[in-house]
């Protein structure tokens, strides 16, 4: 790149970033917008490693309405994307997601289950007896029933990511692979980025995109951000006995996932206190041998027999405030804005978080009402209430 001037640099090219460009450029055409990408392969991004989990299942209003409009945008999606004719495929399969409920979740299950009815959701409560009956494998002892949106489910990452990607570049968007340093400023505010390749590309708004880095990059600015860099691990394995018909994703009051895949696949994971921070992409068996199989055999005893295919290990950006999205202008800096601290909902969130950026940053009325989401709440330390976070 060499040193030029933008309308717009977006700084980080995997979902987020993707998302903000396509809806600048949906919207307004003229844009000059570069995106700059520290890795071309993508091969640490988290979105290649999400399980690409949809959900309105959340007890926070706005997050339920950001995932009702994901239903929605996912099932058009591969239409919207087309290029000239030619669809990308993002295998969006709604099978469902179920929570497992014990006693002392139950409370907060029903009034969360009747907030998102009152919000237009597809979800029901399930008794112990239904889940037996709709998924005999599964073991219902401690549990008071579930929580089951019919119109949840998952989708390929990596697809959605390459989708928004080649639409923007479509569009008009500048992609280049090169490392931001620095934000830069001047006294009316931000100005720019300096490169690892010694250039600098100019633009009086600059979008922090950056996920787990979003920390690094916002502190060359002089912003604090409560985001972590955590190490999350999720674990491909093959019952002895194939399904004979797809899991949804099913979540334990402990937090632990594990839902169906292709080839006769059952994906597992779950988030732990004591995951590490840092830039760490290393993956154990043991954490699923000593940790994870005890729980998953538990709920699903037929399990006990199963063979450990592979895992792997991506990053979480985690918001210790609060785990939801830091997303709109940072207060202080001049445009400078941020799409960052999703917590692990990020893939879900893309379409309305990408959206509504853009809306800010065009100075258009947004579609949803995402001001909760404000950095401000970051210096008031004013945390978001959410308690479906997984």
């Amino acid at each position: 790149m060499e040193s030029r001037s933008y309308d717009v640099i977006v700084v980080g090219g995997a979902v987020m970033g993707s998302s903000v460009a396509y809806h600048l450029l949906a919207a307004e055409p003229t844009l000059k917008l570069a995106v700059v990408e520290r890795d071309p392969t993508f091969t640490r991004a988290s979105t290649a490693f999400s399980l690409g989990g949809v959900r309105v299942q959340f007890s926070l209003k706005e997050n339920i309405l950001i995932s009702l409009y994901a239903q929605e945008c996912f099932s058009r999606f591969e239409e919207e994307m087309a290029i000239k004719g030619e669809k990308p495929f993002i295998n969006f399969r709604q099978e469902g997601y179920l929570f497992l409920i014990d006693p002392s979740g139950r409370a907060l299950a029903e009034r969360s289950l009747d907030l998102q009815k009152r919000l237009g959701c597809a979800v029901e409560w399930w008794p112990p007896e239904r889940i037996k009956g709709e998924i005999p494998l599964l073991s219902v002892d401690g549990f008071v029933g579930g929580t089951f949106g019919p119109r949840d489910g998952y989708l390929d990452p990596y697809g959605l990511m390459m989708a928004f990607g080649r639409k923007a570049i479509s569009l008009g968007a500048q992609y280049f692979f090169d490392e931001v340093l620095e934000l830069e400023k001047n006294q009316k505010g931000v100005s720019g980025v300096k490169l690892a390749s010694g250039q600098s590309a100019h633009s009086r708004i600059v979008v922090n995109a950056s996920g787990p880095w979003a920390a690094e990059i916002a502190r060359t600015a002089g912003v604090e951000l409560p985001i972590s860099p955590t190490k999350r691990q999720v674990f491909a394995v093959k019952p002895e006995t194939p399904l004979e018909r797809p899991f949804p994703l099913i979540i334990s009051p402990s937090g632990l996932y594990f839902r169906s895949e292709t080839g006769g696949m059952i994906l597992v994971g779950r988030s732990m206190e004591e995951d590490p921070v840092g830039f760490d992409f290393g993956w154990e068996w043991k954490r699923f041998t000593e940790r994870l199989w005890p729980e998953l055999v538990q709920i699903v005893p037929s399990f006990e027999s199963l063979k450990l295919v592979r895992g792997w290990a991506g990053l979480y950006e985690v918001n210790q405030l609060d785990s939801n999205a830091i997303l709109g202008a940072w207060p202080g800096i001049e445009g400078l804005y941020l799409i960052n601290g999703f917590s692990g909902h990020g893939l879900q969130q893309s379409p309305a978080a990408g959206r509504y950026l853009a809306e800010l940053i065009l100075q258009r009325t947004p579609a949803l009402d995402l001001s909760c989401f404000s950095p401000q709440r970051i210096l008031e330390n004013h945390p978001l209430g959410e308690g479906a976070v997984v």
